[in-house]
């Protein structure tokens, strides 16, 4: 290639080089829960790749904590980003997933996450990450994942605040135990293809210029080195180094710092406008320009790419897309997700056969595109919880179904409540579908307020108040609860997030009995006041001056609903095995004598089998949690931790499972205060469930294991290299 022709291709569209035949490539694909619209993915108007399979939020598949699940969600996408692929409607790489975690109830991109805990995204992205690229290292990659945003982004627009130009500034010891911790998943672990840096800035220099970052961390201490994993910019991040960060004093220095620092592909033309000038100032050589093009044309290599028609993956074709079996799999993780909170008097599930009417209200109640969220495709169809209502009709003949919109989010006049009203008198059962969507929390949007809005407690607690049974459920992200919990005339309380395209028939599904509750709350459901109580800009973890504490780990205040909690239609038992009720003790020493692993943070530590009892009258899914306690290591100690999960599944009444809950010498470690990873000695308790159900003792003995050394950042990381310019960020985004 001439020098020209290698910028040319530096972009998110590379035009390729006819005259050596290498083609035009779109590197933007996305596909969150289901091959979604975006550059590089092209359906249809009609017809075949008119729509794909859309899967629920991964905010929603989270709360199943179903690793199982999260990969035959993930080989469903990739098998149909390659059917798209082989029709020319689609490249092979997909940024995705977001796996930034999700401390701040106000964030407008949580719903895109798995939720808030470290080792949960860690478990989700490895399964996620293997059923999209087709395992851990495959000969033949099926797809590239991109693991987003790299790091410490969960700040859309707040007071002020644009995640374009927003400075976190995190303490060592947060970075590494909550900030990095999917990250380090995803490229030491999982050996993910690619990675997108942020927008914003991490102590004083912005991601897509941080060397510290991209180089030292992620390539050389977590040893992502293949010659086919690369780093793509978010859109014109290269271009928000210069301004609004002000972090360089020209263009073609930001371009420079961006490539130097290992960006390897700009989403955007700033590297293709700028880059010719910073070559001709010797700020960037072009042997650095053909290390970020070797990276990203030999990731093509490794899916195929240019093997021809016969090569793997390319028999896959419109057959592929939509299958029964997937349209089956978006409906189980949606009602997989779907998490009780609220079941007073049992009245859920509700006996069809002595129901003669149920009103549908909400401005949910018909929400089709709305059960999607955001970053989504065109779907087969649409299920709203009105439609599957009016199947049970159908199928039933004796159900009628009383519809009310009532207020939306966009019009919250009382010109309309007659209709819900009247639905609500009409009918033996009232289901309330409401909360909010993403016309309230989105990309670009923080939230300020995590309570429910006045209109729709008013007109519920009217439908809810004419003696009859009432369900509520909470659609969209996380809402305090607190108006409903202890209102005797709310019977139930379900949260179904963003379902998907089957949501509907997953939430009717579930109240009538024919599924069977079993999601867990993927995040901490905190009280209103908690947005009053710390600012979106604080990033550190631990409670102190104006913050109580982030995260179930850290929250020093009372959860309206902790991480972790959800019911059942029927009661489970949990129990340690009768060989584990003496207390052990274990030398650190002796922990890592035999172990084989990579990282001495992967040595299995022991396996604790829980025996699992229904000792109700329905068969249910039943989620073991396992979190680690203790008074050990540095201060403040966290709450708990989680540090173990598995879903069990149609558990029938009256009977036993055991599973088997994995702990690692990781699983017990904290990080210091300069990000080290140590094994402490002291007494530490493996509690299973929320709320504990069962508790068991183990004590570590001996001088404390340091397991992993985190390298240092540099003195000043930048910060020095600011321009000292105060600009008016509110007038450039409005």
């Amino acid at each position: 290639m001439t020098l020209e022709e290698k910028i040319n291709n530096t972009g998110s569209t590379s035009p390729g080089v006819p005259r050596l035949g290498l083609p035009a490539y779109q590197w933007w694909q996305e596909a969150l829960h289901g091959v979604a619209s975006s550059p590089g993915v092209n359906f249809s108007s009609s017809g075949n790749y008119s729509y794909a399979t859309s899967f629920p939020q991964p905010i929603t598949m989270g709360a199943a904590f179903d690793d199982a699940l999260i990969e035959a969600v993930a080989t469903v996408v990739s098998t149909e980003g390659r059917a798209f692929n082989n029709a020319n409607r689609s490249g092979l790489d997909f940024w995705t997933p977001n796996i930034n975690p999700y401390k701040d109830p106000r964030w407008g991109r949580g719903q895109e996450t798995p939720g808030e805990d470290p080792f949960h995204l860690k478990s989700y992205v490895n399964s996620l990450i293997h059923g999209l690229q087709g395992g851990q290292d495959p000969a033949i990659k099926k797809v590239i994942a991109t693991c987003k945003h790299f790091a410490a982004y969960d700040l859309e627009s707040w007071e002020g605040n644009y995640r374009y130009q927003f400075n976190a500034i995190v303490p060592t010891q947060d970075l590494v135990e909550y900030y990095l911790q999917p990250f380090q998943q995803c490229a030491r672990d999982s050996n993910v293809g690619a990675a997108m840096c942020s927008y914003n800035a991490v102590n004083g220099v912005p991601s897509c210029a941080n060397n510290y970052l991209l180089q030292t961390i992620l390539r050389e201490h977590w040893g992502w080195t293949n010659d086919n994993q690369w780093i793509t910019s978010d859109c014109d991040a290269i271009q928000n180094i210069f301004m609004p960060h002000e972090y360089t004093q020209s263009r073609e220095q930001t371009v420079a710092d961006a490539l130097n620092a290992g960006t390897d592909v700009n989403c955007g033309e700033y590297y293709q406008q700028h880059l010719p000038a910073a070559i001709a100032q010797g700020l960037v050589n072009e042997t650095t320009l053909d290390q970020a093009l070797f990276r990203q044309y030999s990731s093509l290599v490794k899916l195929g790419y240019f093997d021809g028609p016969g090569a793997m993956y390319r028999d896959l074709s419109w057959a592929n897309v939509a299958t029964p079996a997937s349209l089956q799999l978006a409906y189980t993780a949606a009602v997989e997700g779907i998490t009780l909170l609220k079941n007073d008097k049992q009245t859920l599930p509700l006996n069809i056969a002595d129901i003669s009417s149920i009103a549908i209200l909400g401005d949910w109640a018909n929400a089709t595109v709305q059960l999607q969220g955001n970053y989504y495709g065109l779907a087969p169809y649409l299920h709203s919880p009105l439609f599957a209502a009016q199947q049970l009709r159908n199928s039933t003949g004796n159900v009628t179904v009383n519809y009310g919109s009532g207020p939306t989010q966009g019009n919250p006049t009382t010109d309309n409540w007659n209709v819900p009203l009247t639905a609500a008198m009409e009918s033996d059962v009232v289901v309330y579908l409401g909360g909010i969507d993403i016309s309230v929390e989105s990309e670009g949007m923080d939230r300020y307020s995590i309570n429910w809005q006045g209109f729709q407690i008013d007109l519920i607690n009217q439908v809810c108040a004419m003696g009859k049974p009432c369900i509520l459920v909470s659609m969209g992200d996380q809402l305090d609860q607190t108006p409903f919990i202890n209102n005797p005339n709310i019977s139930a309380i379900l949260w179904a997030g963003y379902p998907g395209m089957s949501g509907g028939d997953a939430i009717i599904n579930l109240l009538i009995g024919k599924e069977s509750p079993a999601g867990r709350l993927p995040v901490t459901q905190y009280p209103a006041d908690y947005v009053n109580q710390v600012a979106m800009t604080n990033m550190t973890l631990r409670p102190g001056e104006n913050n109580p504490g982030r995260t179930y780990m850290w929250y020093n205040g009372s959860a309206v609903y902790p991480f972790g909690y959800g019911l059942h239609y029927t009661n489970f038992t949990t129990a340690f095995a009768a060989t584990e009720n003496t207390i052990a003790s274990y030398a650190i020493s002796s922990l890592v004598q035999d172990c084989s692993a990579a990282h001495l943070d992967l040595c299995s530590f022991k396996k604790f089998p829980i025996t699992v009892t229904n000792i109700g009258q329905k068969i249910s899914d039943f989620v073991t949690l396992g979190f680690i306690t203790g008074q050990y290591g540095p201060t403040p100690y966290p709450n708990k931790q989680l540090v173990a999960y598995e879903r069990l599944h149609n558990v029938t009444a009256g009977t036993s499972q055991v599973v088997s809950l994995p702990l690692t010498l990781g699983s017990l470690a904290r990080v210091d205060e300069q990000g080290n990873t140590v094994l402490y000695p002291g007494d530490y308790a493996l509690l299973i469930d929320e709320p504990t159900q069962s508790i068991l003792n183990f004590t570590l003995t001996g001088s404390k294991l340091i397991l992993d050394v985190w390298p240092q950042p540099p003195a000043t990381n930048g910060v020095m290299n600011r321009k000292s310019k105060n600009t008016d960020y509110e007038s450039w985004f409005g």
